[in-house]
């Protein structure tokens, strides 16, 4: 059968997968920047990998900036745990590659090349990887037959695989079996997920528990938030202020007109706007939204000339962990959209979290809701009283707040049980066994 799998992938998935990416490039932006950011990738690689001189190198591969993200604590730990060390990271996405060329904890950054057969073979080629470490689920099958090929200890961090995953409904589940068989070992955040993998079919002494990596970076990254003083303290002087984070309109649509209830009769409420995509024109809708709602808005460009407005709108990018650390509480955005964002961005401050109720794409909210440090709202009718018991009663954001940081707290740790399982694949490697 594998051999089988591996015949249909190249000849009939692949092929088909191209020709739908080469057509869908001249409608969407971001494919044809992918598709043309990989023009000349051997030539830039094999170019930076010559300039490598450590003795050991390891090849770190995420999808897009989330999984990235993941992969940092992880590579500052290595930094710090061995002087001689190459790191060479590869993304799949244009937004992960482009946002991380500045990353200078990785001695390379580059595009994973399409995975065709011949792409893979000259890839590993140039890179030489001692290890390979995959974050989380973007694994392409021939890259990884070939480091099997090779004798390459490939492990997967920060593994997920939930028990209704289609990937685990038969025929895909044989065809990710054989997929999945090339992997040394898949370091999962939960039994749960273990338990999945094990379903799939796989050997268990190559799937080890060791937890989620998210936590120390977002930990990792409050620390250096913190060092940002973004709000004058006369905004905040007897103020109660209330972050909404990565909004899109359906969110705007929910928690504005409840806010301006709020701000009605509690001149003390501040609501600090964070659009998901900050263009001009999201700016100028939200004005006039706001502006319609009876709510007074200054744009956080403009904080200078700050008038006791109780809405500011943010039109940076990059600041919306900052800004967690001067909220109550917050709203985090995505939940009556697709799915939702980072919920441990505000939880990692020790403060309530409200979303809605599309939030079953991520384990740490549905976490957050069952003890108590997140409330799920699914219209204006019920997000107000939602809001007004915050605002109003401290208490509740105290509990909520504790139990929002305890998620935080209990879970830190999995970026060191990575390195150290890492180090024993490297000394394995090192004494040829």
């Amino acid at each position: 059968m594998r051999v089988l799998w591996y015949w249909l992938y190249n000849v009939v998935a692949i092929p088909a997968l191209w020709t739908v990416l080469q057509v869908a490039s001249l409608f969407h932006r971001k494919i044809r920047r992918g598709i043309v950011g990989r023009r000349g990738l051997f030539e830039q690689l094999g170019s930076d990998i010559q300039k490598l001189r450590a003795s050991r190198r390891i090849w770190i591969h995420a999808s897009s900036m989330g999984e990235f993200e993941q992969a940092k604590p992880i590579i500052a730990a290595l930094r710090q745990e061995y002087a001689n060390l190459d790191i060479i990271a590869s993304f799949f996405s244009p937004s992960g590659y482009e946002h991380s060329r500045s990353y200078h904890l990785a001695d390379v950054i580059t595009y994973i090349p399409f995975d065709r057969p011949k792409n893979a073979r000259r890839f590993i080629d140039l890179v030489k990887p001692d290890v390979a470490v995959l974050v989380r689920y973007d694994v392409w099958p021939n890259h990884l037959r070939e480091l099997k090929r090779r004798n390459i200890p490939t492990i997967i961090a920060n593994a997920t695989l939930q028990r209704r995953s289609a990937r685990l409904v038969w025929p895909i589940r044989d065809f990710h079996y054989h997929v999945y068989e090339n992997l040394s070992a898949i370091l999962t955040v939960s039994l749960e997920d273990a338990a999945a993998f094990r379903y799939m079919g796989l050997r268990t002494p190559r799937i080890n528990v060791v937890g989620e990596t998210r936590y120390d970076q977002v930990h990792l990254r409050k620390i250096e938030a913190e060092k940002k003083h973004l709000l004058p303290q006369e905004i905040l002087r007897r103020r109660k202020v209330f972050v909404v984070g990565s909004s899109w309109p359906e969110d705007e649509e929910v928690v504005v007109p409840a806010f301006r209830k709020i701000a009605r009769y509690d001149s003390s409420a501040l609501m600090i706007l964070v659009p998901h995509e900050p263009t001009i024109p999201t700016l100028e809708r939200l004005e006039l939204e706001l502006e319609f709602q009876k709510l007074r808005v200054i744009r956080f460009s403009n904080l200078a000339d700050y008038s006791a407005e109780n809405v500011v709108l943010v039109d940076s990018i990059g600041i919306l962990l900052a800004l967690y650390q001067y909220a109550d509480f917050a709203y985090v955005g995505g939940s009556f959209r697709q799915g939702i964002h980072n919920v441990l961005e505000p939880a990692v401050y020790g403060i309530p979290v409200v979303f809605g109720p599309k939030h079953e794409n991520s384990r740490e909210a549905m976490e957050l809701v069952a003890r108590g440090g997140a409330f799920v709202v699914t219209s204006v009718d019920d997000c107000f009283p939602q809001l007004r018991r915050l605002f109003n009663d401290k208490h509740v954001r105290t509990a909520a707040g504790k139990a929002a940081f305890s998620l935080v707290q209990e879970n830190v740790g999995a970026t060191q049980k990575f390195v150290d399982y890492l180090g024993t694949v490297l000394k394995h490697r090192d004494s040829g066994l």
